[in-house]
């Protein structure tokens, strides 16, 4: 059954274009979320969590749009009416645009309440391990964005553009996210993932370099 963040959520969408951004990607982050908290000490706001998770991709735009780092204060902006129509006490909107503003890496924003800290870990996780692999691909591959560069496949020699190869993501972003975790729990889980993805592309490079 739908909870009333999700129903609220799916009702705002309409109809979703990025296929790495959606319903299933907003419950992944949500149990995530509950992933991380089972293992912190430090007292967290279940229920602002949970809208927070819900509604952090409530503006989508795409990767490659001019104004990208600006979707997650469009959707704390968002969130505000609906959280509120849900049930979300109005004393609580300030914490749960904040969390929402500060998840996405683009923004550049630190966290600064628990719950923001934990949702940011949430979804960078989601863009780890064979989920985020898959994300990936998938958005490089909407973009028609080669798969890597056959004159140097892992910009060992160049500057890595990820707008340019798909494989030039895990310089760029991927294998940094485990660095920038905020909670103890969230950095355990993104090591074992990167982990997963570095021999990944191990594999990768041994295939497509083999003579």
């Amino acid at each position: 059954m739908s909870c009333p963040y999700e129903a609220a959520l799916l009702a705002h969408w309409g109809k979703v274009q990025d296929s790495a951004h959606d319903l299933a990607h907003i419950r992944r982050v949500w149990a995530n979320c509950q992933l991380i908290a089972k293992g912190e000490t430090t007292p967290l706001d279940m229920e602002l969590l949970h809208a927070a998770a819900l509604f952090h991709d409530l503006v989508n735009l795409p990767k490659d749009a001019p104004n990208r780092a600006a979707a997650s204060r469009l959707s704390a902006e968002a969130a505000g009416p609906l959280a509120l129509d849900c049930g979300l006490p109005a004393a609580k909107l300030p914490a749960l645009q904040h969390a929402i503003t500060a998840h996405s890496f683009s923004a550049n924003i630190a966290p600064q309440t628990p719950e923001a800290k934990v949702l940011q870990d949430a979804d960078r996780l989601d863009a780890l391990g064979a989920i985020g692999l898959a994300r990936m691909l998938m958005v490089s591959g909407a973009l028609n964005r080669p798969l890597y560069n056959s004159d140097d496949p892992q910009a060992e020699a160049r500057a890595p553009d990820d707008s340019a190869f798909a494989l030039d993501h895990f310089k760029t972003k991927l294998f940094k996210l485990a660095d920038t975790m905020q909670t103890a729990t969230g950095r355990a889980i993104a090591q074992e993932r990167t982990t997963y993805m570095q021999s990944f592309l191990t594999r990768l490079m041994s295939e497509i370099t083999a003579d």
